[in-house]
């Protein structure tokens, strides 16, 4: 996740950009767009922009989990390392695991890269996993960060509440415990579980035949964050309601919705509990948008909404992006959406992805778009929504 950390911070809410023009398809492109599939890449030279008009929004914070993040260090040096370790109340709890074998001095070995939790309270805890996404550990960035939030959005969680006894350590995702973790490999898990009694939670590298909750109780310090990763700690801000501010009407042409900049939407702030200090989670990786918009046709026409890698010329991090999200029904089914769905990464401009197409109100109303999104890992951001006016006839 080290790229989003290219990107500065900002403290202003999105706003329409002063040198923003209309942004109108070139002849056969929507046609183009017409033609392909749910998630599929198409191109559309001339069109894409970072300067096509910014859709105002009213952001607002979600009653959610308590968040943690594990991505700093990214690339964990040590062979026995701690990369995290938080407190965490009684609740449900949101935990990111994005870490890589990074030993390769004097060589490279295989690790296991686990997370654990300790119940710190006087009874027993009951621990119940309500979402969850586990992935293979690979080198394959981009196809982990894609898949993770797939199968994240698709979770159903489980029936099964395990109970940890006071003082009592325990892995949380026992797949991880299974996993050897090659030298570059990432280990990508998502989680969202209640407790009902105080934890701590820690992230660890250890060989791959000690139990993570073994290795845990040796340790005592957490590894010296490198501060050019997205970030590490417990946030406040696991849940943000994103409202446009007016109805979107296809007939004043293309517009976008702009998250996950840094700027027009700021990064979120936490705290480390391994240096005491503030922790800026630069990418917002993790936090789940939930996106409303309203839209009219004056004119008839249908509304794409498209996204692309709008970074791909910044640096040599930003060469691809891969995404998932959910997005309501249009002429495609609502559901999760593989972006993109055809290949594993979009490079940049001239390509684009189809997310959805929406037709217009038979009687000339409003409708409502409704699109779950969370800052894909691995990929550079911002990854922009941008709604499109189609003609469908």
């Amino acid at each position: 996740m080290r790229r989003a950390s290219l990107f500065a911070a900002g403290i202003f809410v999105g706003c329409m950009l002063g040198e923003s023009q209309a942004q109108v398809l070139k002849p056969g492109q929507g046609e183009v767009i017409l033609g392909a599939r749910q998630g599929n890449v198409v191109e559309l030279p001339g069109f894409l922009t970072e300067k096509i008009p910014f859709i105002d929004y009213e952001k607002v914070v979600l009653p959610g989990p308590q968040y943690i993040i594990s991505d700093d260090p990214e690339y964990i040096r040590d062979p026995e390392a701690m990369a995290l370790k938080e407190a965490v109340n009684p609740g449900s709890v949101r935990l990111y695991v994005y870490n890589v074998n990074g030993i390769k001095e004097p060589k490279e070995i295989d690790r296991k890269i686990t997370a654990v939790i300790k119940n710190t309270g006087k009874s027993d805890m009951h621990i119940r996993m309500m979402k969850y996404s586990s992935q293979k550990p690979s080198s394959n960035y981009f196809q982990i960060g894609k898949q993770g939030l797939a199968d994240y959005f698709a979770s159903q969680g489980e029936e099964k509440i395990r109970t940890v006894k006071p003082g009592q350590v325990i892995a949380i995702d026992e797949q991880l415990e299974k996993n050897i973790v090659k030298y570059n490999e990432l280990v990508h898990g998502f989680y969202e579980f209640v407790v009902d009694q105080p934890g701590e939670i820690a992230v660890v590298q250890t060989a791959p035949s000690t139990p993570g909750p073994e290795a845990f109780k040796k340790m005592k310090a957490v590894v010296s964050s490198r501060h050019s990763n997205a970030g590490r700690g417990l946030f406040g801000v696991s849940n943000y309601k994103v409202t446009a501010n007016a109805v979107f009407d296809t007939k004043n042409g293309a517009a976008q919705i702009m998250l996950a900049d840094g700027k027009q939407d700021p990064w979120i702030i936490g705290r480390d509990a391994s240096t005491g200090q503030q922790a800026r989670l630069a990418g917002n990786y993790g936090v789940m948008y939930d996106i409303e918009l309203k839209w009219k046709s004056s004119d008839g026409k249908g509304l794409a909404l498209l996204t692309w890698n709008s970074r791909s010329s910044d640096n040599k991090w930003c060469n691809g992006m891969a995404a998932s999200m959910i997005v309501s029904q249009g002429l495609f089914k609502e559901g999760i959406v593989k972006l993109p769905s055809d290949r594993l990464t979009t490079k940049g401009a001239p390509e684009a992805i189809v997310v959805q197409v929406f037709p217009p109100a038979k009687d000339g109303g409003e409708n409502t778009i409704r699109m779950t999104y969370s800052p894909p890992g691995a990929s550079c951001l911002p990854t922009p929504l941008i709604f499109v006016p189609v003609d469908l006839k």
